[in-house]
């Protein structure tokens, strides 16, 4: 698998690791309770039940793992004020707790009652208690995995920071090369040399050549500091470097394909048609 690829598909990747281990160690868990249950005697339980507790907490983490990526986004760690984020961690810690069980709990009851059986949580106060205790575990332990796969991925793939014309030069100045940082070496990229962008949450993939650099901004503010450099958006998602373009092609639907010099085929939506045009017009050589 290249490196490309996994840029490309990374989200899809770690969302079928990450369920992959969940569900493989919920299966164990499940089967050794059964086995305990085996080598003790006569099973106090039915023999899918096991199965239906571990998974229906598997999912329900999963499901709420996209919020975990989101606060950790949204709410950085901040050690200079420590004391506020350990406090809002510890209140995401228990709202996280009650979902889970929440969710967990629902999907007991559904199969139970199509089982024609009834599901008893237990002493309410009592299993909230016993469940957070193992659910601030699964926090952490998640905390800890997306930052680690955060890590590894920026060191394997680099990222991408502009660098303005002097040290102290606001951040909204135009800029023309990039500091890439990669496997702990840094080198310089000319913005010249970028084929097309690509909105990603909170990044911009930069695209160039079979390369892919993310950067962290929003497409609307990175497009608007590249339009001087020969830059347009095409669509919600992309924009390109107008010398770039190889051919255009109209399409039945009002759109268009923007056929990039390395083969890349991109769409151009209606929205940005005129924007577009506007541009090229402004950057034609006539003679």
């Amino acid at each position: 698998m290249s490196l490309t690829h996994f840029q490309r598909y990374q989200t899809w990747y770690a969302a079928f690791f990450l369920s992959s281990y969940i569900f493989i160690n919920n299966t164990i868990n499940a089967s050794s309770n059964i086995m305990e249950a085996q080598r003790d005697g006569e099973l106090p339980f039915m023999i899918w039940e096991p199965f239906v507790w571990e998974y229906s907490s598997a999912i329900g983490t999963l499901l709420l793992f996209p919020a975990l990526v989101w606060l950790l986004q949204a709410q950085p760690l901040n050690w200079q004020k420590i004391t506020r984020s350990l406090f809002i961690y510890f209140i995401a810690s228990v709202i996280f707790s009650l979902l889970h069980v929440g969710i967990m709990v629902a999907i007991r009851k559904i199969i139970y009652n199509v089982q024609g059986m009834q599901y008893d949580f237990g002493l309410v106060w009592f299993e909230l208690l016993y469940e957070y205790r193992k659910d601030l575990w699964g926090f952490l332990f998640l905390i800890v995995v997306i930052k680690t796969y955060q890590y590894v991925v920026s060191q394997l793939t680099g990222q991408a920071t502009p660098i303005t014309h002097a040290e102290d030069a606001p951040q909204d100045l135009n800029f023309d090369r990039l500091l890439v940082k990669k496997l702990g070496k840094e080198f310089i990229i000319c913005t010249d040399q970028i084929d097309w962008l690509e909105s990603s949450g909170n990044y911009v993939n930069l695209h160039i050549g079979t390369r892919i650099y993310p950067l962290r901004a929003t497409m609307t503010h990175l497009i608007s500091r590249l339009e001087p450099q020969g830059f347009c958006r095409i669509h919600r998602s992309h924009a390109i470097r107008l010398d770039a373009i190889e051919s255009i092609t109209p399409l039945s639907s009002g759109d268009s394909e923007i056929k990039l010099i390395t083969g890349k085929v991109l769409n151009l939506s209606r929205r940005y048609k005129e924007q577009f045009k506007g541009q090229i017009n402004s950057s034609a050589v006539w003679v």
